[in-house]
């Protein structure tokens, strides 16, 4: 029989993976909900987040909140890079096919992996944890990271402040009211351009965040672009396109489940979250909180 502590371990571990998929699947699906598009090119922001972080401590040579400056400082640039991608190169796509947008994400995901590739090396590469959070505590009878009580403290904090701008906001019912209708927006006067290009780039802030904060417990390297990109629509497609909360909430079952799986099916552990994807997907194919499109 398993110790509860072995349990509460397993616990903690999942939902410490939630949480950082929750950060990058967040942004997905905002971009999603208001701009209908899947972009394929978000695990490449989340990729570059991840290397800038990185430089951006080694340029400033591990000194006092050198991390932090990182963190902030990467998730503003590949904001910044987003903002420029969909104002230069994705808004003309708009009014065509949606394949050509997908296939444009895609090309993109290719052309970001190779500019990594150049500009970093195709070596691993690791940041230290910040000293306030190097330490760890014993939780019922578990030792858990500082760090990672840090990230299953600030996913939630972050979902709570999406919520409050979308719904508590006049940009955010101007954001539902274009992921509702947005010529009728237009014809109502709104910069509806300007309000997708600050969209596009929420979601990829969050998406380089996530990247910056994951360099501490897990290495820098040209692939997790593609690894991080299958978890998050996984995510997404549990939880239902589109919704914050269901975003949370497709977060936390795959974590769980990835945690778990591992005890149950040890070498299959990735199979029971394909598995339960497959099974919403039959039953609600919107996801747990996610609406049928209209449109």
């Amino acid at each position: 029989m398993l110790e509860p502590s072995f349990l509460f371990g397993q616990f903690v571990g999942g939902v410490s993976i939630a949480m950082f998929l929750f950060l990058i699947a967040s942004g997905l699906a905002l971009i999603f909900g208001v701009l209908r598009i899947l972009n394929f090119a978000h695990g490449s922001f989340y990729m570059i987040g991840a290397y800038l972080a990185w430089q951006i401590v080694h340029v400033l040579d591990a000194r006092t909140g050198s991390f932090w400056i990182a963190v902030l400082g990467a998730a503003t640039a590949v904001a910044l890079l987003g903002a420029v991608i969909e104002r230069l190169l994705l808004r003309p796509l708009y009014g065509r096919e949606e394949l050509y947008q997908l296939l444009f994400t895609y090309a993109l995901v290719l052309v970001l992996a190779d500019v990594a590739k150049i500009v970093w090396g195709t070596q691993q590469l690791s940041v230290s944890r910040p000293p306030l959070l190097a330490g760890s505590s014993t939780v019922f009878g578990t030792v858990v990271p500082h760090y990672n009580i840090f990230i299953m403290a600030f996913g939630p904090l972050v979902a709570l402040g999406l919520w409050l701008i979308l719904h508590r906001t006049h940009i955010g019912r101007m954001i539902r009211a274009a992921a509702l209708d947005r010529e009728m927006l237009g014809a109502l006067g709104a910069d509806v351009g300007r309000l997708y290009t600050a969209m596009f780039a929420l979601g990829s802030f969050l998406a380089g965040l996530a990247g910056a904060l994951v360099t501490p417990i897990k290495t820098v390297n040209p692939g997790m672009d593609v690894e991080i990109i299958v978890e998050a629509f996984i995510v997404i497609v549990i939880g239902g396109l589109g919704s914050l909360w269901g975003t949370f909430v497709g977060a936390l079952i795959y974590g769980q489940f990835l945690s778990f799986g591992i005890l149950v099916f040890p070498r299959f552990s990735a199979f029971s979250v394909f598995a339960l994807m497959a099974i919403i997907l039959m039953v609600r194919p919107w996801g747990l909180f996610g609406k049928p499109l209209s449109r």
